[in-house]
């Protein structure tokens, strides 16, 4: 397999893009090597720009649960695009989209599209700040929650003391209303309380997707849920990965845990630029013009990516793939496991739903801290083994893979096929 124009491809880009990507991960540095560029795709595969095919179970970090240009998505698209692509005013589907979110979902009577995750969620914690009147939020370490200044916090050693910024040009200031805490210890959420009495509210992935996947233990989101509204702070619950993806609604609903406000995005959009940020009536009446919570943007409800997001919710409600993707993801665990122990190689598989990954330690992984026991040298060696062998991988140890609806028997062998080889590279490093 040659990635040749992949490379040429990589040196023009350093010309006039900052590592010749437009996002870090996809510079491939934690796997090392130059990064694929990507020419098309059709349902369970992807093609690179070197005509070489993969079954994709990366799906564009999510959103393609129904796999690359489903037909009845496309024909939405292509219908929506005769009208023109965007108003700068409000649209029919906008509030259809609006209804199919918000009954999916006990918790949300009112949801307000954005433009993506990262937007959900800054403008998730502006409301409970603004409802509550408090300032101070806590998060999770691993726990990703996009790019915004307040939430680029590393935890470093220290995980319920001060908060120091995980990126340059992040003051101090931007992070000092931020507090760490670990995830699935509810001890170090009690502590915070303890020492501050101006915390708006607790934000979590409810099964975290950026440090691998991990899930919550012993009844930890039902709990945090509890204490947190016993101490009159908001449960903010970032379903931007996991939302549609378990259940049609989201995980909270698969825990018995109800989020105060929750965030969307990926799926609900189709593959387009979509977020989306929703509560019960007096949360979301804080929100302008109702009320003096203030967010806007132009390309918010974009009907292109209304349509595409009611196409695909749509069809993912009339297919209910969800207990097809537990047996999937089980098959594969299984082939991850036999594999690993065929050829000695130390692995624990973390599963949810259509997320899955395996992680190169011996540790049971419940929290950042043991994701980070993995060894990354080995999971850099099974990821070019994997796409040499047809089977395209996030590039980082610490994201899940996903599964689509338009996953074939021939395609779940093929996976089973080179996650062999793949171990046995791994065996000889």
């Amino acid at each position: 397999m040659e990635f040749k124009k992949s490379q040429e491809l990589y040196n023009k880009g350093l010309v006039n893009l900052v590592g010749a990507v437009n996002s870090p991960v996809r510079a491939f540095a934690s796997v090392g090597g130059n990064p694929l560029f990507i020419k098309k795709a059709k349902g369970s595969k992807i093609t690179d720009v070197d005509g070489n095919s993969y079954i994709d179970l990366v799906l564009s970090y999510g959103p393609m649960i129904l796999g690359h240009r489903h037909k009845k998505v496309q024909k939405a698209i292509t219908k929506a695009l005769k009208n023109g692509y965007s108003f700068g005013a409000s649209t029919k589907n906008e509030i259809k989209l609006a209804k199919i979110v918000c009954d999916a979902f006990p918790g949300m009577d009112k949801v307000r599209f954005v433009n993506s995750g990262t937007e959900a969620v800054l403008s998730g914690i502006r409301l409970a700040r603004a409802y509550t009147g408090k300032d101070k939020i806590i998060k999770f370490a691993g726990c990703y929650h996009g790019h915004q200044d307040a939430l680029l916090v590393a935890a470093g050693s220290g995980l319920a003391t001060l908060s120091l910024p995980g990126s340059k040009g992040v003051p101090e200031g931007a992070v000092k209303n931020t507090l760490i805490a670990n995830y699935n210890d509810l001890e170090s959420v009690k502590a915070h309380f303890e020492a501050h009495d101006d915390i708006a509210g607790v934000i979590l992935e409810p099964v975290a997707g950026n440090m691998g996947v991990v899930t919550p233990q012993n009844n930890f989101l039902k709990e945090l849920k509890e204490y947190v509204n016993s101490k009159g702070a908001l449960l903010i619950v970032d379903e931007v990965m996991t939302g549609f993806r378990s259940k049609f609604g989201g995980a909270q609903e698969l825990f018995d845990v109800e989020a105060d406000i929750t965030c969307l995005g990926k799926v609900i959009g189709g593959g387009f630029p979509v977020g989306a940020y929703g509560a019960r009536n007096e949360i979301m009446e804080m929100v302008a013009p109702l009320g003096g919570m203030y967010q806007a943007g132009t390309l918010s409800g974009n009907p292109i990516a209304m349509a595409a997001g009611i196409s695909t919710l749509t069809e993912l409600k009339k297919q209910n793939p969800y207990e097809k993707f537990n047996e999937i993801a089980q098959i594969i665990e299984v082939f991850l496991l036999e594999s690993a122990k065929k050829y000695g190689v130390e692995i624990t598989v973390n599963r949810f739903g259509s997320m899955i990954n395996p992680f190169f330690t011996n540790k049971e992984v419940t929290n950042f801290e043991d994701a980070q026991t993995s060894d990354t040298k080995k999971y850099a060696t099974f990821f070019w083994e994997m796409t040499k062998n047809g089977v395209f991988l996030p590039p980082s140890q610490f994201e899940a893979w996903f599964l689509s609806s338009a996953l074939t028997e021939k395609d779940i062998q093929k996976i089973a096929n080179a996650i062999d080889k793949s171990m046995e590279a791994v065996s000889k490093m």
